[in-house]
């Protein structure tokens, strides 16, 4: 009889009932939270349902993702080793590539001056570097948050992980993907704010066609101009041009479709979920956790800010000829930003079509962050 009350007793307390702490219960609850925000509201579900269940693991079992080196027989968890993959830049780098397979580049192509709108959209990049630095983060831990403004999650990952600040990428990964589900939500208040309802019911001149053999140079082009100036952002502009070229050459069409599809969404579901299981209570329930949540919406909204009033410069220039709320798609969410655009001018004129015209400074937002995190590599000395 005492065996079996022993044994009884020894299952009972394997159970995880008796380890979780009260901010365990916490995280769990907003992994719930997150779970209901994807799957009842749809907010990215793709991004947030790996990333909320993956926590929702960690809180119940902190094992799976034990690491190597604490493990007593050299086995680490099975989410540490999708992990190691994020530190080494692999998953947020095939991200990119299959980024650039699904993405038209032909509206930025068309209208080359979407690049200075998406570079206007990085303010707040730097705005957030500077708030980290005021906030008492390390030089390299403010280049790590900053990413955030440009509702990047791959880059700020990548940056994350070279810099060497794993101890905060968790919140930092969490923070920027969620911000780029709730694109539709943050957006559209400052886009409205700052201009008038005559500027969102500007309607744009058609863009004109780009040929098949701009689509092709222009990935290779940018590959190597940018690559020359700045080489560690390779990894990045690289995979997505990479990308883009088989999209647009017409002779990989299997590549294409695997990068697209098949391997971009393998790629998300280990990124998505080794994100969320870097959310323990004990990593992500502190200061400092609140602090790169606070500073990330910000960057945000300072990056959307940036971006309308330069397109609202660029609206007096041209002489009304540019809708300011295509600046707003500078922020690196696609095609999240862009359809956001294109919802807001709708709303003022339901004939007005941004959509295209908000790609360019869409696509240009990408490429912009991967050069902004390429220049805090620089800086730092990081290869």
């Amino acid at each position: 009889m005492s065996y079996i009350v022993d044994t009884l007793g020894n299952l009972v307390h394997q159970t995880a009932f008796f380890n979780l702490t009260v901010g365990n219960y916490v995280m769990i609850a907003v992994a719930c939270v997150f779970l209901y925000l994807a799957i009842a509201k749809e907010y990215e579900p793709l991004l947030l349902v790996p990333i909320s269940f993956g926590m929702l693991l960690v809180n119940i079992y902190p094992d799976i993702m034990l690491s190597i080196e604490d493990s007593a027989n050299g086995v680490g968890g099975l989410l540490h080793y999708f992990y190691l993959m994020d530190e080494w830049a692999i998953l947020p780098s095939l991200i990119f590539m299959g980024v650039g397979a699904m993405t038209d580049f032909g509206p930025l192509i068309a209208n080359p001056k979407s690049f200075l709108l998406g570079a206007s959209a990085q303010f707040g990049i730097f705005a957030a570097y500077l708030g980290a630095m005021a906030l008492g983060f390390s030089d390299k831990a403010a280049a790590a948050i900053s990413i955030i403004g440009g509702a990047d999650g791959p880059t700020s990952i990548f940056l994350a992980g070279k810099l060497q600040q794993t101890a905060i990428m968790g919140p930092i990964a969490v923070a920027a993907y969620s911000y780029m589900s709730l694109v539709p939500i943050i957006q559209p208040p400052i886009m409205k704010l700052l201009t008038t309802e005559e500027e969102r019911k500007i309607k744009m001149e058609q863009l004109r066609p780009v040929s098949k053999l701009e689509k092709i140079l222009f990935p290779i082009i940018v590959t190597i101009i940018v690559s020359l100036i700045l080489p560690t952002t390779a990894p990045l502009v690289g995979m997505l041009m990479l990308g883009n070229l088989f999209r647009e050459s017409g002779v990989v069409r299997q590549l294409t479709e695997t990068a697209s599809n098949a391997l971009m969404y393998i790629v998300v579901i280990l990124l998505g979920t080794s994100v969320g299981a870097t959310t323990s209570a004990e990593a992500f329930l502190n200061w400092d956790t609140i602090k790169i949540v606070v500073l990330g919406l910000i960057a945000f909204s300072f990056g959307t800010a940036a971006g309308v009033l330069f397109g609202k410069l660029m609206c007096k220039v041209t002489g009304g000829k540019v809708n300011p709320l295509i600046g707003s798609a500078g922020v690196s969410a696609v095609p999240m930003a862009a359809r956001v655009s294109q919802k807001v001018g709708a709303e003022a004129d339901p004939t007005n079509f941004l959509l295209m015209h908000a790609m360019g400074p869409n696509v240009a937002g990408v490429i912009g962050t991967a050069v902004a995190a390429g220049t805090f590599m620089a800086i730092f000395g990081v290869m």
